[in-house]
């Protein structure tokens, strides 16, 4: 499966809102599933592809895609491999295509996270490199 993100839209054939069955019909069964239920009483179910390099998150009550966890190589962002560029050329980036508000926090654990909340996608990197890309509808 090709690995374009489409800001907001999804990754690839993935959409955002995509029910579970869909998804699985579309890339296959997961090689982990886990099922977190969170202090509201609601849950999210929790697809790891490892071969994919992507981790999908469903929520609701009928699980749609809600969120998106990439760290595959091949993975493109408006034509370019988005995982060779540093940090000042993904902004850079991003900013060329009209994403200017951005937020940039050290994570607990050691991860820088560069967010772009206009597009809601976060960038994180570990020692300067990119190490994953979450996104959201």
């Amino acid at each position: 499966m090709e690995l374009n993100i489409l800001i907001k839209e999804g990754i690839g054939d993935l959409r955002f809102h995509m029910p579970v069955e869909d998804v699985v019909a579309l890339i296959g069964n997961a090689d982990e599933v886990e099922n977190i239920d969170n202090a509201a009483d609601e849950s999210t179910t929790v697809l790891h592809y490892n071969d994919l390099g992507m981790t999908l998150f469903f929520e609701q009550e009928n699980p749609e895609l809600a969120c998106i966890d990439v760290d595959d190589d091949e993975c493109t962002l408006f034509g370019q491999k988005v995982f060779d560029l540093d940090e000042r050329q993904i902004v850079d980036m991003m900013v060329k295509n009209n994403y200017t508000e951005q937020d940039v926090d050290e994570e607990d654990w050691g991860e820088r996270r560069v967010s772009f909340p206009e597009g809601n996608i976060d960038f994180y990197f570990d020692e300067r490199e990119l190490v994953s890309i979450i996104m959201g509808a």
